[in-house]
């Protein structure tokens, strides 16, 4: 996307600046946080050390930036991303130097994939020092280059300001993404007095690309004429802030939309038009429209491996058209017909104003959506309970989204009770369901959790979590205590690691290959709580964070309002078999034909 480069500001031609101000003389610290203001930053997640001391003593002089301390960085890069998730801002995290930035770098990259704005700042060792393994030193500019959208080492104090504004605009414009700066302590510690620019200018890059006219009625020429078209919409509606557009479109066109993971809420799921989501765990509605479609409407997405399967056979008899702000995703992993490069609420919101200006009339499409109504019909996600008072994870899951009537912000961590959560919690909001998806990174679920609570006070925020997962972060929970930030967590605990142990019985004769987290001489029935470990309830009032642990079904509701009604955070323990499969499941490299339904 950019050429990775060392900033130096009387050299680089490629930004101009009119118009600027001039500011008081400060320390490169001060100016970087003062930059930081100046971009709107309220929130930011920030573990110190040596070579970042000298910026968190200047977030100390500041009162317009609420400085939240996580219990590890990667717990505190996590919570930006959902912070930047919530809202759309991009989200804000530091650390120090060497194992403090380097425990940034799975957040990085977990942003990188599911395009997520955010700005890393890091410490790094005096300038004197750099390229001669001192102590905590790591080249982290280096390390990062292949997951970033760009990056930064600062050499100069006087180029702070240049730097800072370009990293938020190049984060949060085009296809968003993660920006690194790292800043040596030498020059974060240099007097200077900061020239503040009010314009980002950067040759060849250009952001918000628009097709034009003659692009836009080709597409809506081909919707006139299809027989069984589908809208196959991703993240990129919800970073565009597309779905109004979106919704009005499906309906002037009359299209049925099956999205990705991703994509969840971009389109109301409630609506009669919705297929939810599809792909390996997906709906069989959504999957088979896809498979026997004769166009495809592919607007903000990048057909990745858990969409397509065997690419070669994915969507075979449809005219694919492919609108995405980022051209590097056309034709990349499935070569289409229509590439369009363009900002999709642009491409959206222009071929809703042509299809009105030309009389388009709605196509009726009885037998294709009669056809689609069928599979809907015949093969929801559904789950069978046995004749006994165990709790399934799916249905903890529909009693969470029957209680908050489907209003809650809900992360996850990542495995099986991931897919659950996005296949029984119906969204009909963008920006509700936050989930590392392209990384697919565990521990993500509680610090997401924080910050999307931290952005969004007013919503109900629940992590919907795995044992495994929730296990890797836990010590968020006392940042949530100390911070008062009342994000609650849902553990779907079945003493396994769930999704490999899925495949192991799918694919590997049920060999257990290092997937029991329990007590492996205890392991039995929801009821056997001997070789409970470890202990969740004891572990949250510990960090001071009240719980509960519930194993029969006649508890659940009421254990869930309880959840619900508490003030601040809260983590309900609620044990599940793990012996359930997440179905429906097309394996890996095969196509719809090879889905598993039961």
């Amino acid at each position: 996307m950019f050429c990775h480069r060392i900033y130096t500001m009387k050299t680089d031609p490629l930004i101009t600046f009119p118009k600027p101000e001039i500011g008081k003389e400060m320390k490169g610290a001060d100016a970087v946080i003062e930059c930081l203001v100046r971009e709107g930053v309220e929130v930011m997640f920030a573990y110190p050390g040596g070579a970042s001391q000298d910026l968190h003593q200047a977030l100390a002089r500041c009162d317009k930036i609420r400085t939240i301390l996580p219990r590890h960085e990667q717990g505190g890069a996590f919570a930006a991303e959902g912070y930047a998730r919530t809202t759309g801002k991009a989200g804000v995290c530091m650390a120090t130097s060497g194992p403090g930035a380097t425990n940034l770098i799975t957040a990085i990259a977990d942003a990188f994939m599911d395009s997520t704005p955010m700005v890393a700042i890091t410490g790094q060792v005096k300038q004197q020092f750099i390229g001669k393994s001192a102590f905590q030193e790591t080249d982290i500019f280096g390390m990062t280059l292949p997951i970033v959208k760009h990056s930064y080492l600062v050499l100069k104090a006087e180029d702070i300001p240049a730097v800072i504004k370009e990293a938020f605009h190049i984060a949060t414009s085009g296809r968003p993404g993660p920006v690194l700066v790292d800043i040596p302590k030498d020059v974060q510690q240099t007097l200077i007095q900061p020239v503040y620019s009010q314009k980002v200018e950067i040759r060849s890059y250009e952001p918000a690309r628009k097709a034009d006219d003659a692009d836009l009625n080709d597409v809506i020429g081909l919707v006139s004429r299809a027989q069984k078209p589908v809208l196959y919409v991703g993240g990129g509606i919800i970073s565009g802030d597309a779905h109004d557009e979106l919704l009005r479109f499906a309906e002037r066109a009359n299209i049925p939309v099956t999205s990705t993971l991703m994509g969840v809420g971009c389109f109301p799921e409630t609506h009669p038009l919705s297929l939810k989501w599809f792909g390996m765990h997906g709906t069989v509605s959504g999957n088979y429209a896809v498979h026997e479609s004769d166009l495809l409407l592919a607007f903000g997405v990048r057909f990745d491996d858990r969409i397509t399967g065997e690419v070669s056979r994915f969507a075979p008899n449809a005219t694919i058209v492919h609108i995405d702000i980022d051209a590097s995703e056309h034709n990349k992993n499935k070569i289409v017909q229509y590439p369009i490069v363009s900002d999709i609420k642009y491409a959206l919101g222009r071929m809703n104003e042509l299809m009105e200006k030309s009389g388009f009339k709605t196509p009726g499409r009885k037998g294709w959506l009669e056809k689609v109504e069928g599979w809907r019909k015949t093969y929801p996600f559904a789950y069978h309970k046995p004749d006994k008072n165990f709790i399934l994870a799916q249905e903890a899951i529909r009693t969470l989204f029957e209680l908050t009537h489907g209003e809650a912000i809900i992360t996850t961590g990542v495995g099986q009770h991931q897919m659950w959560a996005a296949q029984f919690y119906d969204f009909v909001k963008p920006r509700s369901f936050i989930s590392s998806l392209g990384l697919g990174a565990m521990g993500f679920g509680y610090p997401a959790a924080l910050g999307a609570k931290v952005a969004s006070p007013d919503r109900e925020v629940i992590d919907i979590d795995g044992d495994g997962s929730f296990l890797m972060n836990i010590q968020e929970l006392a940042t949530a205590r100390i911070e008062n930030i009342g994000a609650k967590a849902l553990v779907l605990n079945n003493q396994h690691l769930g999704m490999v142990v899925q495949w192991e019985d799918r694919f590997y004769n049920s060999a257990r290959a290092h997937t029991i987290l329990g007590d492996k001489d205890n392991i039995g029935s929801p009821e056997n709580l001997t070789g409970l470990y470890p202990n969740f309830v004891e572990i949250a009032k510990g960090f001071g964070v009240p719980g509960r642990l519930v194993y029969k079904q006649e508890e659940l509701r009421d254990a869930i309002q309880e959840m619900l009604d508490c003030d601040g955070p809260y983590v309900l323990d609620v044990i599940v078999p793990y012996t359930e499969h997440v179905l429906p499941m097309i394996p890996a490299g095969k196509t719809v034909d090879d889905m598993i339904i039961e």
